[in-house]
């Protein structure tokens, strides 16, 4: 039986320079750094305390371009405090918006990759 989503893939052409953001800027955590094979490696980091992770993968190695890979959307417990956090580390955010079902912001990640960040009204 499924149970949880496990993990969503992002393709990176560098993957020390993904690392490097994920680790360093978001404050992940790196769940596996392994490698598979002369071209690429098992990378798969997470929000601290999350359930689900990402791995980064190579693109070259798996014949894809970098940037393919899936939209990701994290939930934060304060968009602006996490806007504010981010730019002091470097990265590049959205403004905060805020809208009926929630408040979110987006950041700039290596690749064209770009993540969103929310949080949901309290009822």
């Amino acid at each position: 039986m499924i149970t949880s989503v496990a993990s969503a893939i992002l393709y990176v052409s560098d993957q020390a320079a993904a690392l490097e953001f994920y680790r360093d800027v978001l404050g992940f955590d790196v769940v596996m750094d392994a490698e598979m094979d002369e071209a690429s490696r098992w990378l798969e980091v997470k929000p601290s305390g999350a359930q689900t992770s990402i791995v980064l993968a190579s693109a070259e190695g798996f014949g894809r371009r970098p940037g393919d890979g899936a939209f990701l959307t994290f939930a934060a417990d304060d968009v602006a405090a996490t806007v504010e956090q981010l730019r002091a580390r470097g990265a590049r955010t959205s403004d905060v918006i805020r809208e009926p079902w929630g408040t979110y912001a987006t950041v700039d990640a290596p690749d064209g990759h770009k993540l969103q960040f929310n949080e949901r009204p309290q009822n």
